[in-house]
């Protein structure tokens, strides 16, 4: 049965089905081959269910948010700024792309929003100022992850959901990783152009008045980070309250900017809708999955089977990386938290991990998942935005970003705290 379901699931992503589609699929062979009762006339009470979650409401909120920053232009203003900040350092503008990614992820959940509204803004420069084209597309592939750790993060709620664990916690002991997790991409970069100075281009100076002008460009993405998660540690918000502050918030910065119009609304509703339609769409096809495969018995059997394997703490979080290392080379994200967290996530915590670090911990492998070929879904928002050259290019350069993370999940290993501190000072 196990072997049956997993050699399905790849057969359908190998066709390049749609992943909603390839989850709801398998559940009705599932159905069809296993079980006792037609689990199919569920469906609507699973789809009603799954979505009924308060929490989900969210999910549309941070994706408008994200949006109306990605429109609204004030991408581009931040970023200059961040330019004359950090343009000095060897890689120059590489480091800008990280920042302004880590910037732009406190603002707004999405990784896929994250790298492209960056990308647009960022990619013009790397021809223009003879950077190594495969290392600048690795910067915003790569900064572009750090979208769905630094808080507020739609993949922790998903998380938080499957999990019953605390938005709050979770946003809390995202901070310092996401940090930590940008300096280990910008040592990347300073390394590579120390070894390599022709990689690091043509560097551009500022004036120390043009740098502190430019900070004011840099509040608005502040402003809105204190407006969201700020107002969820105030005990003002719910984490879904907070991001309707977080769009009115996105709103009011849109017609500060001057950029707020019918039409600019009309084009953030519907990005809003495809995107939330895609991601209700998988997480449906992904419960229903997960009911066939419990009313069948397979969750039963995968967990005994994990259980079964004997290994201690430290080896079944081995085992866990290098699962979704692989996994994550074949499966999108979103989907792959949704069909494995209920099984891995009860194995974890009976071995007494921690479930908002193992929350923290999860998040980097889906980040990892991101940028490794050949499903990495930021590989190709780059990609795309790039419009021409080998798809390779983006691949190589993201490499040695899944190094810092794996560095990143070997110091969170060695130094829970890193994860722990904030939310046990706070809660």
């Amino acid at each position: 049965m196990i072997g049956f379901a997993l050699l399905m699931l790849l057969v359908l992503i190998a066709l390049a089905i749609p992943v909603a589609a390839s989850l709801g699929v398998l559940g009705l062979l599932l159905d069809r081959f296993y079980g006792f009762l037609p689990l199919s006339k569920a469906a609507g009470e699973v789809a009603w269910s799954s979505s009924n979650e308060f929490l989900l409401v969210s999910l549309p909120l941070f994706i408008m948010l994200g949006e109306i920053l990605l429109r609204s232009g004030l991408a581009e203003k931040m970023y200059g700024a961040l330019v004359k900040w950090l343009s000095w350092l060897p890689g120059g503008l590489m480091h800008s792309n990280i920042a302004a990614c880590a910037l732009f992820a406190a603002t707004s959940g999405s990784s896929v929003a994250t790298a492209a509204t960056v990308g647009t803004v960022a990619l013009p420069q790397a021809r223009r100022f003879g950077y190594n084209e495969s290392l600048f597309l690795g910067t915003l592939a790569a900064g572009g992850t750090l979208g769905i750790l630094i808080p507020p993060s739609i993949n922790m709620i998903i998380y938080a959901v499957l999990t019953n664990t605390s938005v709050p916690k979770l946003y809390l002991a995202g901070i310092i990783p996401g940090v930590v997790l940008t300096l280990l991409f910008m040592m990347v970069v300073l390394t590579a152009c120390i070894a390599r100075p022709g990689w690091g281009g043509t560097r551009t100076q500022s004036t120390l008045t043009e740098m502190l002008a430019g900070l004011i460009h840099l509040l608005p993405p502040l402003g809105i980070f204190m407006v969201v998660v700020g107002s969820i540690y105030a005990g003002i918000a719910t984490p879904t309250e907070a991001a309707s502050l977080g769009v009115m918030a996105g709103l009011l910065l849109a017609a500060w900017a001057r950029r707020l119009s019918w039409a600019m609304l009309g084009q953030v509703l519907e990005g809003t809708m495809r995107t939330t339609a895609m991601v209700m769409l998988i997480i449906v096809a992904a419960y229903f999955l997960n009911f066939v495969m419990s009313a069948i018995g397979l969750t039963t059997r995968l967990t005994d089977f994990i259980e079964g394997l004997g290994f201690g703490k430290w080896e079944m979080l081995f085992a866990v990386i290098v699962f979704y290392l692989v996994l994550g080379c074949f499966m999108e994200t979103l989907s792959m938290m949704i069909t494995t967290i209920p099984i891995i996530a009860p194995v974890m915590f009976k071995l007494g991990f921690d479930p908002v670090w193992f929350g923290i911990v999860v998040i980097i492998l889906i980040e990892a998942a991101l940028i490794t070929p050949p499903v990495g879904l930021n590989l190709f928002v780059v990609q795309n935005l790039r419009r021409g050259g080998p798809m390779n290019d983006v691949i190589v350069g993201a490499a040695p970003f899944v190094v810092s993370m794996l560095v990143m999940l070997l110091l969170l290993a060695l130094l829970p705290g890193l994860a722990l501190w904030l939310p046990a000072r706070f809660f």
